[in-house]
């Protein structure tokens, strides 16, 4: 599928998922609260929580825009963070849309019983007792997440667009209804209502604020679906603030209504909320609109629950397809099915942990509290990123541009930041529910998927170099330089491993201290030292690679390499040499990368050969080793200039069988899908000549990639097959070795 056929949810499908997350479910659940911390200016409160969420919004949208992908948060940070960080801000996002799921799914089946048991009495029947049991209730709560998780799989939308519309439809009567009732009430009653409108002062306010911000955060979920959206450029910005006020005309003038008509006259809002903080709504309702006031609530109540649990099940799975296709979570969950382009392995997995932490988790209140948590910190980090992105690399076409920044994400990262220290100071159970599960997708990160995705990452970076600029990055290749006739595909090879706009080239000449001092000697190596850097740097100019010069005098020329490789932090040494052969120069050679903390890159290739030139890639391929990420590096830096036919050998010995043959190049085959984004070969022979036959496979190629082997700890050598190759090979040779 093209990236425009997966796109499949149009602005009204976009702009229900944000709704299906937003509304009812918050309000339901949270408005009791707010009223017996603060009283009428609860009513304040959602509107300060709005005006913040809009802020958020903001970021979101010009970061949806300029990375109009499935997966955010997580897929805003991997462009502006490193690795890591990217995949904390994941895993933390995917477990708190899990558990606002698993709380909507809970929140339905106590709806749904309740009405249950309204419906069996109002029938004249006792309820039998398994109704009030446990393994009723879970049950319950399954239901809509085995429904959703089948609709969600069958096409994209998941079915959810209807739940959303009825309960939308339900709260505008409500709110209509609510409005006709209050149409004979004298203004000194209304006002009355609303007084004291500060029950605890600014204290009260900032609480309500802290409890029920989450109540508006389902806007992010649009975000989070991004890659499927149509036109993401229009339609991701218009859905989430759509989303949003449809959601604030819905929450303001039912808070009012509650206020002013939801009690009794004399008595005030935020006591009776304080009675019966869970059902001030249902009771509000009922008092003006009576029974049928009470039964609407119920099944707007139960069509929230779902719609919400509906967006957070499909946000959820999509962050982890994001995830996996990132190789930071496994590889299954990254795959869509041929036709319908639906996530299943991540969808199931996402529903899987839903249902478990229903049925698993006694106390899900704590787990919420942490979601809520989550939410405001990736929030507040969101509009941290929406600011490096626009300093490090301005706007363009198509990207909606946030107005008045920078002051609108500074605000934005204050108000979650203030919101996000309130909640873990008033449950700080939430808080360390949040540190154990980093700690264990920390542990899990380091044994499981670190390696595959720093070397996907690094492939990524190099096929895409605006990542590099987007985070900030300015690596350093250095290039000791000896030979003039060796500057052009040196410095081309240069360029490659650099990162475009951002990395930086350095040259270094160094003059070893002369025997005598004699002013001749001296200066004839000063004027051979500068004609050779003044040579290199006419040629890089001429290829259009900017570099910097350096000339340095030392006894060991290794030495001072390996000096200036530390002083100046190089993430890169480039090296050519014709004949890596001499014991001598493959024993230097060795103990120089032995002692620098560096990616380093040795080329040996034939006089007349340059990079540009390359139109077959060679790469033989073992055992796993520390050079794959800068292997990576150079694959990503050839495809995206057009080099595209690369070939991994896998040599194995004679005796080995057709079926392990098989086995042997599928293992090959998924592990090198982690460094190659683009198109590859793989052939995997029976041969006990390693040398001849990759010799044989050399003669069709122009350039061949090989490691180092590790020979010992943090020991590498060239070792005889490799200078047996680099020996006879007609082509270009780069060797690689990792940093340690």
């Amino acid at each position: 599928m093209t990236e425009e056929e997966t796109r499949s949810i149009g602005f009204w499908g976009a702009t229900g998922i944000g709704v299906g997350a937003i509304v009812g479910g918050g309000i339901l659940a949270l408005a009791g609260v707010a009223f017996a911390a603060t009283g009428p200016s609860t009513i304040l409160a959602f509107t300060l929580n709005g005006v913040l969420a809009f802020f958020t919004a903001f970021s979101f949208a010009e970061l949806s825009t300029r990375f109009p992908q499935s997966g955010a948060p997580y897929s805003f940070a991997k462009k502006v963070y490193s690795v890591e960080t990217a995949f904390a801000v994941g895993w933390v996002v995917w477990f708190a849309s899990i558990v606002a799921g698993a709380l909507y799914a809970v929140g339905f089946a106590r709806f749904t019983e309740v009405c249950l048991l309204e419906l069996i009495q109002a029938a004249g029947y006792l309820p039998p007792e398994w109704i009030h049991t446990q393994w009723f209730r879970k049950t319950l709560a399954c239901a809509p997440v085995l429904f959703y998780t089948g609709a969600l799989i069958r096409r994209t939308g998941g079915g959810g667009q209807l739940s959303t519309i009825g309960k939308t439809i339900l709260f505008a009567v409500l709110i209509l209804a609510g409005f006709w009732a209050m149409r004979t009430l004298p203004p000194g009653r209304i006002a009355g209502q609303l007084q004291p409108f500060f029950t605890n002062g600014a204290v009260g306010l900032f609480e309500a604020m802290g409890y029920t911000f989450i109540a508006l955060q389902g806007f992010g979920l649009i975000a989070a679906v991004g890659g499927e959206i149509k036109d993401p450029s229009r339609n991701l910005p218009r859905s989430m603030f759509l989303s949003l006020g449809i959601a604030l005309v819905i929450y303001i003038p039912l808070l009012f209504i509650i206020c002013v008509i939801g009690v009794d006259p004399g008595v005030k809002i935020g006591d009776a909320s304080a009675a019966s903080p869970v059902m001030i709504v249902v009771l509000a309702v009922q008092r003006y609109m009576g029974q049928w006031g009470y039964w609407f609530v119920m099944v707007a109540g139960i069509l929230a629950m779902v719609s919400a649990l509906h967006a957070n099940l499909m946000a959820s799975s999509r962050v982890a397809l994001a995830m996996a296709r990132d190789r930071a979570l496994p590889r299954l969950f990254g795959n869509t099915h041929v036709a319908r382009g639906t996530p299943i392995h991540a969808i199931l997995m996402s529903s899987f942990l839903v249902v478990l932490i229903v049925l698993a988790v006694p106390n899900v209140a704590v787990a919420g509290a942490a979601s809520s948590l989550i939410f405001l910190i990736s929030y507040g980090l969101m509009h941290f990123t929406a600011f490096l992105a626009r300093k490090r690399s301005g706007v363009r076409a198509g990207i909606f541009r946030t107005p008045f920044f920078p002051l609108v994400p500074l605000v934005g990262l204050l108000g979650c930041g203030a919101l996000s220290i309130f909640q873990g100071m008033r449950v700080p159970a939430a808080g360390q529910l949040v540190v154990v599960w980093v700690g264990l997708g920390g542990i899990l990160y380091v044994l499981l998927f670190a390696r595959q995705a720093r070397i996907h990452d690094a492939a990524t970076e190099a096929y895409h170099p605006e990542i590099g600029q987007l985070r900030g990055k300015s690596p350093l290749v250095l290039v000791p330089v000896a030979n003039p006739a060796t500057a052009k595909p040196l410095m081309e090879i240069a360029n490659a491993i650099r990162m475009p706009h951002v990395g930086r080239v350095l040259l270094v000449s160094v003059i070893k201290t002369p025997e005598t001092r004699s002013d001749d000697s001296a200066n004839r190596q000063i004027e051979d030292a500068q004609r050779i850097l003044q040579n290199v740097l006419s040629t890089s100019f001429s290829a259009g690679i900017s570099a910097d010069a350096l000339t340095a005098v030392a006894e060991d020329p290794w030495a001072e390499i390996a000096r200036v490789a530390r002083r100046y932090r190089c993430e890169s040494l480039l090296l050519g040499y014709s004949r890596l052969d001499e014991k001598v120069v493959s024993t230097q050679l060795e103990e120089l990368v032995g002692r620098i903390p560096c990616d380093v890159a040795v080329l040996h290739a034939p006089t007349d050969w340059l990079l540009s030139r390359v139109k077959n890639v060679l790469v033989p391929v073992g055992g796993r080793s520390q050079h794959e990420q800068l292997r990576g590096r150079l694959l990503g830096s050839l495809l995206r200039t057009g080099v595209s036919n690369i070939t991994f050998l896998r040599i194995v010995p004679e005796h080995v069988s057709d079926a392990n043959l098989r086995s042997v190049e599928r293992e090959v085959r998924q592990f090198l899908g982690t460094e190659v984004s683009g198109s590859f070969a793989v052939e995997t022979v029976r041969s006990n000549a390693v040398v001849d036959t990759i010799l044989e496979h050399a003669d069709r190629c122009d350039l061949m990639l090989m490691g180092l082997q590790k020979h010992g700890r943090d020991q590498k050598v060239f070792g005889e097959v490799s200078l047996e190759i680099v020996r006879r090979a007609e082509c270009g040779v780069l060797l690689l070795s990792g940093r340690a």
